[in-house]
């Protein structure tokens, strides 16, 4: 274990040494301290809360003290977070507190210095049926401790927690996703209110499915143990996954009501999951094309520029089909920059001026499993003739 000490260090950060086995301070020491600005656009009414609400810090199994988290989640461009430590796994328990509400007030003094809204949770954690259950916005981790799982999410549920199932295929054979009926007994009583849909690197697609038919909210998280740098590559560019709320404004309880009203997306490696209701306005928010109105020679191309103000790239491509104008299979708009996508009137155009329709798919916007989102652009198009 690395023992190097600076003076240079906040003082929320000297809280973790002297922890066997933990995160020593030059790892954070080695990157530099700024961060990312992923920023969606506002919708109307609404602001875009990148959160990863499942985290483990030294207080069950995870190797790193709770402020680090804090400044990683800065660092990450995220907003809000909840350190979601295991009730039930607490392997450092010679080395920390088992008081279950302690990583929460360790890392409260760094959240507020840092804008970070940081949310009171904890993972009831058992085995299949029903697996790991996250319990978010509690007054008391402790009260939650029960030997019957059913009575930690009743106590949950008093508290007017928001509960989201976690890696629900993690264990299950082939990970193929099985709806438990502990699980529907949990929904059925009101004690379960969302699914983790994205866990780490993996998507779970019939977890997605549940979440459609139950009408349950979509999460994304990190589920981080490690230090998010050994998890996920800043070299590369790599962000943990993220779940999108949106919410009334940049408070706790708006975050609160985003989730229970189910305003939310998933980002994870330049893909964004959520209904097409959210996803088409978060696009078209995102996107714009600077140069709507266009003259195109009948069987010649021209540019549009499509300026992209999100933090991805949008992978863009025809529906098929016949129309006047021909759109390519693929184009990458990159965000925070203005692409060109090159586009082709067909021969058998009529002449004249008129606002056209381009049908779109967007690859990396899912609506479902399998399903991209369809866009549609209008522009106003001049055909002549050659």
């Amino acid at each position: 274990m690395c023992n190097h000490f600076s003076l240079a260090w906040p003082w929320w950060f000297v809280g973790m040494f002297g922890l066997t086995g933990l995160l020593c301070s030059n790892v954070l020491g080695a990157q530099k301290r700024v961060r990312a600005e992923l920023d969606f656009p506002p919708l109307p009414g609404y602001v875009v809360l990148k959160c990863d609400l499942h985290i483990h810090t030294v207080f069950s199994d995870g190797l790193v003290w709770p402020t680090v988290r804090v400044e990683e989640a800065w660092r990450e461009g995220l907003d809000a977070i909840a350190l979601s430590d295991h009730i039930e796994l607490l392997p450092h328990r010679e080395d920390v507190s088992t008081n279950l509400n302690r990583s929460y007030e360790v890392a409260r003094r760094a959240a507020d210095e840092l804008g970070i809204i940081l949310i009171r949770g904890t993972e009831i954690t058992r085995d299949d049926p029903p697996g790991h259950l996250n319990a978010l916005f509690l007054k008391d981790v402790i009260a939650l401790r029960a030997d019957d799982y059913r009575e930690a999410l009743r106590v949950a549920k008093a508290q007017g927690a928001f509960v989201f199932w976690n890696h629900p295929g993690w264990r299950q054979p082939d990970h193929q996703t099985v709806w438990y009926d502990e699980i529907e007994e949990a929904f059925t009583r009101g004690w379960l209110q969302g699914i983790e849909i994205v866990n780490g690197e993996e998507f779970d697609p019939i977890a997605y499915r549940w979440a459609e038919r139950k009408t349950l909210t979509i999460l994304g998280n990190s589920d981080a143990h490690d230090p998010m740098s050994l998890e996920f590559d800043p070299a590369a560019d790599e962000h943990p996954p993220m779940t999108l709320v949106l919410a009334s404004d940049r408070s706790e309880q708006s975050l609160h009501e985003g989730l229970l009203a189910r305003r939310t997306a998933v980002y994870s490696r330049n893909m964004l999951f959520g209904s097409k209701a959210w996803l088409g306005r978060i696009f078209d928010k995102s996107v714009e094309i600077r140069n709507p109105k266009v003259v195109m020679v009948l069987g010649h191309s021209v540019l549009l520029q499509i300026f992209n103000r999100s933090p991805l790239n949008f992978i863009l491509g025809g529906v098929g089909g016949e129309s006047e104008v021909a759109v390519p299979e693929e184009t990458v708009i990159y965000a925070g920059k203005t692409s060109l996508m090159e586009i082709k009137a067909a021969r058998g155009a009529a002449l004249g001026t008129r606002r056209i329709e381009l049908p779109l798919h967007v690859a990396n916007l899912k609506v479902g499993p399998k399903d991209d989102l369809i866009a549609r652009w209008k522009i106003e198009v001049t055909f002549t003739s050659p």
